[in-house]
């Protein structure tokens, strides 16, 4: 049995003692925060995100506030996708990417006003990232990370119980969007999503002070439909085909090889960072793709801290970059980034702790 050991490099989240007090059994680090990824029954708590409602804690998903007069003009350069069009209330799914034209986040952006924005990140320091390109720029901005921190309400239940705590209004909230608010006096913004298929709210916390507050709230609120603990469940997000940026990307990828093409706008303004590089990719043509790999073998696969080597006709053709159990498909599954020369359908091998698994690439999502 491990332990963690307490450093001021390492911030608990506003719901850890809430967490520990719901049994948590295990973490994972993740913006240099504390992320629960079990409480013991794995097998009920993916069945409990299919068929209930999932509470997690997802206060490592970080926000990164872009505030000033010169802040759209900042978020309009940071990423590839044409923002034009968004308004106060929306939220958007963005890449992000470096001059080469690289991923390097894959962020949601909330517009709380005109010169006001969210990035919510994934796994990586984005903070010195935007504050660095505000600063060459010479924008007239503030770049924070904010007192504000995401628990998600997972599953088709999960409406329900979001309604019991706010009000029918939040039926009418389209997918992304979001609106401020509070809940018996504790400030949040409630919004539309969530890292699952399964639908459901983020309730982002706007005063940290209050995490053990809040989650006993949702808690109680929820127990008339068996709301129990959760996290980001690794088999429904590779079921559903869901990204995870650092997971499944590495320092060269970029948007086209994973799937996200259709949120790079090549028309945009020659000064947004990586289009120059992006729109040279998509005219040379990319050299991966990313496939499902569905794998023979009846024994369920663990997750790993390394990819593995995908082969076809006894050549490496890629990268096995995740793999899991499908409670769904009774099947190991995960995601291949491979040559663009493949195809669904190939036949393929992994080569996994020493062992040669036989296995055929798939469109994704599995599911």
């Amino acid at each position: 049995m491990f332990g963690i050991t307490p450093s001021a490099r390492l911030r608990p989240s506003p719901y850890y003692e809430a967490t520990v007090a719901e049994g948590v059994r295990s973490f994972t680090t993740y913006n240099q925060m504390l992320m629960p990824t079990g409480y013991g029954h794995p097998d009920q708590e993916y069945w409990r995100l299919m068929n209930g409602v999932s509470q997690w804690d997802v206060a490592v998903e970080r926000q990164v506030q872009i505030d000033g007069p010169d802040a759209a003009e900042l978020v309009r350069i940071l990423s590839p996708r044409d923002l034009r069009k968004q308004v106060v209330g929306q939220g958007k799914y963005v890449p992000m990417c470096n001059h080469a034209g690289v991923l390097i986040n894959d962020p949601i952006l909330l517009k709380l006003s005109e010169n006001k924005f969210w990035f919510s990140i994934a796994d990586s320091n984005i903070w010195f990232w935007a504050q660095a390109i505000a600063a060459e720029r010479g924008l007239r901005v503030q770049v924070s990370e904010p007192d504000v921190s995401p628990l998600a309400l997972q599953g088709p239940r999960a409406v329900e119980v979001v309604e019991a705590l706010f009000g029918d209004w939040v039926r009418q909230l389209r997918y992304f969007w979001f609106r401020e608010t509070e809940l018996q006096g504790i400030p949040v913004v409630l919004a539309r999503s969530g890292w699952s298929k399964q639908g459901g709210y983020e309730i982002y916390l706007m005063d940290g002070s209050r995490g053990t507050e809040l989650w006993n709230l949702v808690r109680e609120a929820g127990r008339r439909w068996d709301i129990g603990p959760g996290n980001p469940n690794l088999c429904e997000r590779i079921e559903s085909g869901l990204l995870s940026y650092g997971g499944d990307t590495d320092g060269t990828t970029n948007p086209f090889e994973v799937r996200l093409g259709s949120y790079v706008d090549l028309g945009v303004a020659d000064d947004v960072i990586g289009i120059a590089a992006l729109r040279q990719i998509k005219a040379q043509g990319v050299a991966r793709r990313q496939l499902g790999v569905v794998m023979e073998g009846a024994a369920p696969t663990q997750p790993s801290f390394h990819w593995h080597p995908i082969h076809r006709d006894g050549r490496r053709v890629g990268h096995l970059t995740n793999g899991v159990w499908s409670y769904r498909l009774t099947r190991n599954i995960g995601f291949g980034l491979v040559s663009s020369e493949c195809e669904a359908g190939d036949a393929v091998s992994v080569h996994q702790a020493g062992k040669v698994i036989d296995a055929q690439l798939v469109e994704l999502p599995f599911l």
